[in-house]
């Protein structure tokens, strides 16, 4: 899967409970944000647009994950 390097701001607590949450889940704090934010993404409603409609055959199988999750969630 591609990646693009970009520079956020957390707040403190935010950053502690992503590396926390990382941890638990055995990967790094990148990771979890990114998948934390597609998970975000997909309960709200987002939807891939433009090119970043163009998703790979990984993207669209965690987003299907992500949706199966959620709906399991109520």
């Amino acid at each position: 899967m591609a990646t693009r390097k970009v520079t956020l701001s957390l707040d403190a607590a935010a950053w502690s409970f992503a590396e926390q949450a990382a941890a638990r889940a055995g990967m790094s704090p990148s990771a979890w944000i990114s998948r934390a934010a597609r998970r975000e993404a997909v309960r709200t409603g987002v939807g891939p647009i433009g090119e970043v409609g163009s998703l790979a055959a990984a993207d669209e199988a965690e987003l299907s994950a992500a949706e199966e999750e959620l709906r399991a969630q109520g």
